[in-house]
């Protein structure tokens, strides 16, 4: 029976769809697939069933559940990689080469090792491939990858205390601008919104289409606005609850606060204000033409 399955190459790494005919295949099986780089080790993540938009001939297959012979191998290559890392970190140095080398990732069968590195800039490493396919005795494929990648590939905590979404659950990386920040109503000061990657950080991607729902509704802070007990002057607001607190004075002269919906308060507009200094402008056009010089 064919059934799509979903795999991970790595923890945290993103999941990827095959075609698989394999018998009694469960969520967590190490399983051996076809790749664009020959064969690969990899566990199963979802599995689900075939759908009438999948398209067959884009998804490739899944070869066999993996044996203790293909987890000894993988073993080896993880051993490999690690020698790989410290030999183009080596010869990087060596050649002041102005890059920052993060991952390497073998193919399953050996042939060919893939080196992921930072830089800021464009980096000329046709000397360096030479030198590594000497040393390492394979083909080597030199990968330029963004800073989001490598805290991805590293992992880590964030602010919040928990696992850094990217190297957690993230499959792809979405978007993120300083636009959904000011949207919540956040500080916008880089370390409390910034994650272990110093970029914007993933979640705050997460609540944006409520936030961005809602915020047309939010009154500003200390202004007026209209209430079912009368005008009063924003204090607070509570965009997931949608409340505002306004503070109402009453005709003794205290005043008092107290809580409503959104829907409850209207915003008082300024077109009052923008008509008296409209006026006060014309007026003063008027006076101006009146006044007439002293040699008249």
């Amino acid at each position: 029976m064919q059934q799509k399955v979903g795999v991970r190459f790595k923890i945290g790494a993103k999941v990827y769809s095959f075609l698989s005919e394999v018998e009694n295949l469960k969520v967590g099986d190490y399983v051996i697939v076809e790749t664009s780089l020959g064969q690969g080790y990899a566990v199963v993540d979802k599995i689900e069933e075939l759908s009438n938009t999948d398209n067959l001939e884009e998804l490739k297959s899944v070869v066999r559940k993996a044996t203790k012979e293909d987890k000894k191998q993988h073993e080896v290559n993880c051993e490999k990689e690690k020698t790989a890392i410290s030999v183009t970190k080596e010869l990087v140095e060596k050649m002041n080469l102005d890059m920052n080398v993060v991952n390497a990732e073998y193919s399953f069968d050996g042939t060919k090792v893939i080196i992921d590195f930072i830089s800021d800039n464009r980096v000329d490493f046709r000397d360096l491939v030479k030198d590594l396919a000497v040393k390492l005795k394979t083909r080597i494929e030199l990968r330029q990858i963004g800073i989001r990648d490598q805290a991805k590939m590293v992992g880590g905590i964030g602010i919040c205390g928990r696992v850094c979404c990217c190297a957690s659950h993230l499959k792809d990386f979405e978007k993120v601008s300083i636009k959904m920040a000011k949207v919540q109503g956040l500080a916008l000061n880089p370390t409390k919104i910034s994650g272990s990657c110093g970029r914007l950080m993933c979640c705050l991607e997460y609540e944006n289409d409520y936030y961005s729902e809602v915020y047309p509704k939010i009154p500003k802070l200390n202004s007026e606005v209209k209430t079912p007990e009368g005008v009063g002057v924003v204090m607070y607001t509570n965009a997931l609850k949608q409340i505002v607190s306004v503070k109402i004075t009453n005709k003794d002269g205290g005043f008092t606060i107290k809580d409503f919906t959104f829907d409850d308060v209207t915003k008082i507009s300024n077109s009052n204000n923008q008509n008296q200094n409209q006026t006060k402008k014309e007026e003063t056009k008027e006076i101006k033409v009146n006044i007439k010089p002293l040699s008249e």
